[in-house]
């Protein structure tokens, strides 16, 4: 059943939902499917070598920003003048999100809720209703269409289902002319205020086969593990390493997981059984622990191996010494749009495309971000940025909204 919150008097317990497989974007966690090998990279439908560069020389970019405040920061930004909606006095934000079915959203929920405590005390937002579409596209359209038929948003915050289908509703947002703020998915209209998103999945790509290239030799196997298939960032995370693996000459085999521990440990099995495989590549850190533990199984060396900067990916890694590689999807970025709302409503420039950093943590770092998250379930992401925010560190390790 589709619930409707309204946050600032509704207490939502996550403590179930940590156990839900999923990834930091998906919209859909289904069934495994069966594995399948990888296609050739030269017809792979979702590479776009414009995005693919664009992406590449952006992980480069120093981003502006205040340095210790990276969901303030943005790379390459066209600033947009928000002064028709300047005004004074609390408003009210109207949510439409896509889900939060699995621990990436999970984490980025919470922070979202304690940054929103701050600005309602500060009197810049008087409450933020959030609609949860649980990963359905029919049932985002009618939350957006309700909240501009209930015609009392001050401001609209959207995290796309999916990029097509929510494409339409957004733009009836955005003719109420109410300021659109879009956030993590993209849709297929510029007409939003801002949209919001760390550098993309072709980045991710990009860092993880780098690495893993430059940790292997010409010839060596990798086998790639994938959460599901249709989504832009997942699909673009693969299509850029795809192309670089088989231009290292990299024999790389990938196969979709439905992020289930079971059906892993069976792949890396099978393909052990096959020979020597050198290295593993995710597009999501869920099902990492599950990936090891399969060499554990098979009493062989380790692999090459990039997970995410989830908490039980960063402790296997410290515990096994494995060679590593935690690349992220800056789950701050759920702080920016509520952040984001404020600068609108005082009429200051914000990005129109606000990019944000996408660093990933290198093995001299890992320490570092242990520590730092000390005490934290295995499905926090360690990179969630809310360090400084109300309730830390008990809301984040309990997993529930106050």
């Amino acid at each position: 059943m589709r619930r409707s919150l309204k946050i600032a008097t509704t207490s939502v317990a996550l403590v179930g939902l940590i156990a839900l497989a999923g990834c930091t974007t998906d919209p859909n966690v289904v069934a495994p499917e069966a594995s399948e090998e990888a296609s050739d990279p030269a017809e792979n439908e979702w590479f776009d070598q414009e995005l693919f560069d664009t992406q590449m020389a952006q992980r480069e970019v120093v981003p502006e920003g205040p340095e210790d405040e990276p969901y303030l920061q943005h790379i390459d930004a066209e600033m947009v003048d928000t002064s028709q909606y300047a005004s004074t006095g609390p408003k009210k934000a109207c949510f439409a999100n896509a889900s939060i079915s699995n621990p990436w959203r999970q984490t980025g929920w919470i922070t979202m809720n304690q940054q929103l405590e701050v600005l309602q005390e500060a009197g810049v937002i008087s409450e933020m209703e959030t609609r949860d579409a649980q990963d359905s596209d029919d049932t985002q359209i009618a939350d957006i269409d309700y909240f501009i038929s209930e015609g009392n948003c001050d401001i609209f915050l959207i995290s796309p289902n999916s990029t097509a289908a929510m494409t339409p509703a957004v733009e009836r947002a955005c003719e109420t002319g109410k300021p659109v703020v879009v956030f993590d998915r993209g849709v297929e209209t510029d007409c939003a205020v801002t949209f919001i998103h760390p550098i993309g999945g072709f980045a991710w790509g990009i860092d993880t086969a780098e690495f893993l290239i430059d940790n292997l030799e010409e010839g060596d196997k990798v086998v790639a593990l994938r959460i599901l298939s249709g989504v832009d960032v997942l699909e673009h995370r693969w299509a850029a390493a795809e192309k670089l693996f088989d231009e290292a000459g990299i024999e790389a085999v990938d196969y979709f997981t439905g992020a289930d521990p079971a059906e892993i440990k069976s792949i890396i099995s099978d393909e052990l059984a096959k020979g020597d495989v050198h290295g593993i590549w995710m597009d999501a850190g869920d099902g990492a622990v599950a990936a090891i533990e399969a060499f554990e199984d098979a009493g062989v060396d380790y692999p090459v191996m990039t997970g995410e900067d989830e908490m039980s990916f960063l402790r296997k890694w410290k515990e096994t010494e494995l060679t590593g590689l935690a690349p992220v999807y800056s789950n701050f970025q759920w702080r920016t749009p509520l952040l984001a709302a404020q600068k609108i409503f005082a009429g200051e420039e914000v990005p129109k495309e606000w990019v944000l950093p996408q660093v990933p943590i290198e093995a001299g770092e890992l320490d570092e971000w242990l520590e730092a998250n000390d005490g934290m379930p295995d499905g926090h992401y360690a990179k969630f940025g809310g360090e400084n925010l109300p309730g830390y560190p008990d809301v984040w390790q309990e997993r529930q909204i106050p």
